[in-house]
């Protein structure tokens, strides 16, 4: 449901950002929570924050693409950054894991976005926090990633 006035909008966005909180969501995530974000119906607070997931990457890799590609490139079987030591067959299938979950933000909580009026892809609080948890685990797995060319 929109907000229909300036405080019933902050009132949103201040319960998010608790709800935030309490999970210990990364800070990279906070960037993105903004009241004007919010105040669209959690809208707008996934699709800035999933973008800025993706410009981290960029950020980190020094490889400036987007979506797919961006991902391709910087975590393919070749990767750029890896997520663990990338030893391993167990750590080769996390790490391709991580590269699927990235994908996946892409084409269900992006894609749709740049495509779709916000009346047309509802997210509600619950799918806020569910998707922002998503974004700030990858957020977490990027503190540690290690550029190896």
């Amino acid at each position: 449901m929109f907000a229909k006035t300036i405080s019933e909008a902050q009132r949103k966005a201040d319960n998010l950002k608790v709800k935030l909180e309490q999970r210990n969501a990364h800070t990279e995530i906070f960037k993105y929570c903004k009241a004007e974000l919010l105040a669209n119906n959690y809208f707008h607070s996934v699709f800035e924050s999933n973008k800025g997931l993706f410009q981290r990457i960029r950020d980190l890799s020094l490889y400036n693409e987007d979506g797919n590609r961006l991902i391709e490139f910087v975590f393919n079987k070749d990767p750029v950054l890896i997520i663990n030591n990338y030893q391993t067959k167990s750590e080769k299938d996390e790490h391709i894991g991580f590269c699927n979950i990235l994908k996946g933000l892409c084409g269900m909580f992006r894609n749709p976005e740049s495509h779709e009026p916000k009346i047309s892809w509802e997210v509600t609080e619950q799918d806020a926090l569910e998707i922002l948890s998503m974004i700030s685990y990858c957020h977490r797995r990027l503190d540690s990633v290690q550029k190896i060319r």
